[in-house]
C-alpha cells in the first residue's frame, strides 16, 4: 500500500513539473522596460473542400504542397449520366418552346381556310337532308301517295344530324377565328418554365462536378483519389490559407497591461535568426488559460496567461505551420493600427 502510494505521489509531481514546465514555455519573456519577448508558434487557417454532389471522382489535378489561386479547378466527378439528362432536359425544353409558339401565334389562316370549308360542306349536307325530307312530305300530301313512316323518319334524322354537324363546324370555325384560350398560353408558359428550371438545376449540378479553390492557398493533404467514391461528408482536399499567417504566443496577467491591439511586433524564427518579420497584435484573448484551479488564491494570479495573436507580412513565406516562434515587442513609441486583420 506505501509503495503504491508513492508511487502516486511520484506520477503527480511529474504532471505537477511537466505542467509548470509547458507554462513557462509560454510565458516565459525577457522583459527589461522596453522590450518584451514571448515565445510562441505560427499558425494558419484551413479549409476542407469536398464535393456537393454523390459520384465517382474522375480527375485529381493537384499533389499536396502544389499552390492553388482562387477558382482554379482541383478535380472533377465522372458526369457522363449528368450530361445525358441536360441533353434530355434540353430537348425537352425546345419542344415546349415550339408548343408555346404554336399556341402565341394563334390560328393559321389556312386553319380558318379549312373550317370555313367545312361549315360550307355541312351547310350543303344540312340543306340536301333538308330538301330530301321536304320532297318526301311534298309527295305524301299533292299526289297521295304512300310514303313509308320509315322513310319519312330516316329523312328526319339525317336532317337533324345534318343541322348538327353544321353547328359543330361554326363552332369550330368560330373557335378557329378567336385563338387559344389565355389559361391554356399560361399553361404552356408554366411547363416551359418547369422545364427551365430542371434544365438549370442540373447545369448547376454539372459546375458543381467540378471541385474549385474557394481563395489562394496551399494544397496541405490529397485525402482521396480518382474512383473514389465522393460526398459532401468526404473532403477531398485540405488547404492551408497562407494568408494572413500569425504566430500564436502567450502573456501573463501581470504584462497584460502592457500591449495594446495594433502594436508593432518583430518576428524571429530559428531557420532566420537574423531576419525578422514584421507583424502587428491583431488578437488579445479575454479568457485566462493554464488556470491551475477554478478559485485563484492572490499567490496564483500570476500563472495565469492570455493568448494573443501576431499577424504577420511574411511575404517571402517563410512561415510554416507549427513552427516556433520569438515575438519581440517594443513598449515604447508603439504607435496602434486601426487596421488589424482578423
Amino acid at each position: 500500500m506505501n509503495k503504491k502510494l508513492v508511487l502516486i505521489g511520484i506520477a503527480i509531481g511529474l504532471a505537477l513539473i511537466s505542467v509548470g514546465t509547458v507554462s513557462w514555455f509560454f510565458t516565459h519573456k525577457k522583459s527589461n522596460g522596453e522590450f518584451l519577448t514571448l515565445f510562441g508558434n505560427v499558425d494558419i487557417r484551413q479549409v476542407s473542400l469536398a464535393f456537393n454532389g454523390n459520384d465517382r471522382i474522375a480527375e485529381m489535378r493537384v499533389e499536396e504542397g502544389d499552390r492553388v489561386r482562387a477558382g482554379q479547378v482541383l478535380a472533377k466527378l465522372d458526369t457522363r449520366i449528368l450530361t445525358l439528362q441536360i441533353a434530355q432536359a434540353e430537348a425537352q425544353v425546345a419542344a415546349q418552346e415550339q408548343a408555346l409558339l404554336r399556341l402565341e401565334n394563334g390560328t393559321r389562316p389556312e386553319e380558318i381556310a379549312q373550317a370555313k370549308a367545312e361549315v360550307a360542306s355541312a351547310q350543303a349536307d344540312a340543306d340536301l337532308a333538308r330538301q330530301f325530307l321536304g320532297r318526301l312530305m311534298e309527295i305524301e300530301s299533292d299526289s297521295g301517295a304512300a310514303v313509308s313512316q320509315q322513310d319519312l323518319d330516316n329523312a328526319r334524322s339525317r336532317r337533324r344530324v345534318a343541322v348538327a354537324q353544321l353547328e359543330n363546324r361554326k363552332k369550330a370555325l368560330q373557335l378557329a377565328l378567336i385563338g387559344p384560350r389565355k389559361e391554356d398560353i399560361a399553361q404552356a408558359e408554366a411547363q416551359l418554365n418547369v422545364f427551365r428550371a430542371e434544365l438549370a438545376l442540373l447545369r448547376h449540378q454539372l459546375d458543381l462536378a467540378e471541385l474549385k479553390s474557394p481563395i489562394d492557398a496551399v494544397i496541405r493533404s490529397r485525402l482521396l483519389e480518382p474512383g473514389d467514391m465522393a460526398s459532401p461528408q468526404r473532403p477531398v482536399y485540405a488547404l492551408a490559407i497562407t494568408d494572413p499567417k500569425w504566430v500564436r504566443a502567450y502573456v501573463s496577467e501581470i504584462d497584460l497591461g502592457r500591449i495594446k491591439l495594433g502594436m508593432r511586433a518583430e518576428v524571429v524564427t530559428d531557420s532566420h535568426p537574423e531576419e525578422s518579420i514584421h507583424g502587428r497584435i491583431g488578437y488579445i484573448s479575454s479568457a485566462a488559460e493554464f488556470t491551475p484551479k477554478p478559485v485563484q488564491t492572490e499567490e496564483l494570479r500570476t500563472s495565469l496567461v492570455y493568448e494573443i495573436r501576431v499577424y504577420v507580412e511574411d511575404a517571402e513565406d517563410r512561415l510554416r505551420l507549427g513552427m516556433p516562434a520569438t515575438v519581440h515587442i517594443a513598449l515604447r513609441n508603439n504607435g496602434n493600427s486601426s487596421e488589424v486583420k482578423h
